[in-house]
């Protein structure tokens, strides 16, 4: 994602530190240019089976980032009343949106008949009562399809896998026929298709298939009863490069794909948002403080601006981000060494990350890299921080597409009297 051009660190043609001096630190700094490339490399990928794509809200929320998704013809999967609103705000087809989620309130469930979604993906029995009744409510039937659990390992971290009989998402795949035998019965629902996810970060094709042949094989059998969808729709859970990963191969897997749909005549939809967001942002930040070991194998921490409060994934998960010391060459004139790149929150699991050898100062700007899926949105006001501002960069220029927080907006909402 960074360039270098005439010896500063760019981001398709902007320099960091002019994003700096401009807009501040932390910042989140995003490239237009690389969620559309990532974009294109599913959409090309998935070739082999005319991939709808539904950009998953979740992974990056902001109406600029989903404005993109949108003018570039994507739909969206969303899990919130929130998001829906922000998929309209942003100018999203609400036609093209599937509502995922496995705790869907009524009014979430009213606001979305009532700007009419795509598909609700249902997750438990109780849901789909619920659905009816309120699809009964409001005149409509309520399109809806089933997620399905395969207790299909997606071999992830525990915390982002979701396809394992011990996760909470979607219905056992010996309890759908039945969901579906009643969905088919009752005149406010309208069957549409079936839903699968198993996870997040996901490396290698074959659970996916896996999961695959097993939604396949269900949508068989209640074909067979008069049961008929449209659409399957496998989820996301393309794994991104953070350090050495190997990329997902998309190519390989709409392959496979094609080959497990065989002659069904089923639209594939997919639900990404790690993969085409992830690796193009990044979280701007500058060093307050050194802190050099005195110690020969003792650690030293370099203190920086950006906090568990801006990307919490590596003190959540242990997550791995690249770091790197934006302009190195030209900003300062310390020795490498290795570092615990550490926030100014009052935890000691305030970390960006460890062990990274970079020469470091104060006053240095540092990149911390793939910053783009599930930084802002996981953001917190921990220590009554500010959450930082976002900036997109988009043909040779750096815009605003969020201010930072002020600190009176942190307090705006509570009462004393």
């Amino acid at each position: 994602m960074i360039t270098s051009q005439n010896g500063a660190d760019c981001v398709d043609g902007v320099s960091l530190r002019e994003i700096a001096e401009r807009f501040g630190t932390p910042t989140y700094v995003y490239s237009a240019n690389h969620f559309l490339s990532q974009l294109e490399k599913l959409t090309d990928g998935l070739a082999p089976v005319d991939a709808g794509v539904r950009y998953a809200v979740k992974a990056n929320s902001n109406l600029a980032v989903l404005k993109l998704f949108a003018e570039a013809g994507t739909g969206f999967d969303i899990v919130s009343g929130g998001e829906l609103e922000r998929v309209r705000r942003a100018g999203g087809d609400t036609s093209r949106t599937v509502f995922s989620g496995v705790g869907k309130r009524v009014d979430e469930i009213d606001f979305a008949l009532k700007v009419g979604i795509e598909c609700f993906n249902v997750e438990s029995s109780e849901e789909l009562d619920r659905l009816s009744q309120r699809a009964a409510a409001f005149g409509q039937p309520a399109p809806i399809s089933i997620r399905v659990n395969p207790d299909v390992d997606a071999a992830t971290h525990p915390y982002i896998s979701t396809g394992l009989k011990e996760n909470k998402f979607g219905v056992p795949m010996a309890s759908a026929p039945e969901l579906y035998r009643r969905a088919h019965r009752d005149p406010n629902l309208s069957v549409q298709g079936i839903d699968c996810h198993i996870g997040s970060q996901i490396a290698e094709v074959g659970p996916l298939i896996e999961a695959a042949e097993h939604v396949f094989s269900l949508t068989d059998s209640l074909a067979r009863e008069g049961i008929a969808m449209s659409h399957v729709d496998l989820g996301g859970g393309f794994g991104v490069r953070y350090g050495n990963e190997a990329e997902f191969d998309v190519a390989a897997y709409g392959r496979a794909l094609a080959k497990c749909r065989g002659k069904r005549a089923l639209q594939i939809l997919v639900e990404p948002g790690r993969f085409l967001v992830a690796s193009g942002g990044l979280l701007l930040c500058r060093v307050e403080y050194v802190k050099p070991s005195e110690e020969d194998d003792g650690i030293s921490f370099a203190v920086v601006d950006g906090s568990m409060s801006d990307l919490i994934r590596p003190a959540l998960y242990g997550a791995h981000h690249d770091v790197v010391a934006v302009d190195e060459t030209q900003t300062t004139t310390a020795q490498s060494r290795q570092w615990d790149i550490v926030g100014p929150v009052c935890e000691s699991g305030d970390f960006l990350a460890k062990q990274r050898v970079l020469a470091l100062e104060g006053g240095q700007l540092v990149a911390v890299m793939s910053a783009g899926a599930y930084g802002i949105g996981l953001a917190s006001n921990y220590n009554s921080r500010p959450r930082p501002a976002e900036v997109m960069v988009a043909s040779g220029e750096a815009r605003l597409i969020r201010r930072r927080e002020a600190l009176s907006q942190l307090f705006a909402d509570e009462l004393i009297d």
